[in-house]
């Protein structure tokens, strides 16, 4: 395994452009986001990991493991 760290700065859309790696086209990679920021507050959190596409499997039947009857009710 290769790895190229490639810094960018992200669009006013929150999205990233990346400079050429040097890398043939077409292989797999993967992509390693780290942020300079403190940390991303929970609702970007749940929005980032509720649209992320490597969680999909989540939604299978067979994932869903638990019923109402499994835990304990939470009480403040």
């Amino acid at each position: 395994m290769k790895a190229i760290e490639i810094k960018a700065i992200t669009n006013s859309d929150g999205s990233i452009s990346l400079e050429p790696t040097g890398l043939k086209g077409g292989i797999s990679v993967r992509v390693l986001i780290l942020s300079e920021e403190e940390e991303l507050d929970e609702k970007n959190y749940l929005k980032f990991i509720s649209n992320n596409p490597s969680l999909e499997f989540l939604n299978e039947p067979e994932e869903n493991v638990y019923t109402i009857k499994d835990g304990k009710p939470f009480k403040n």
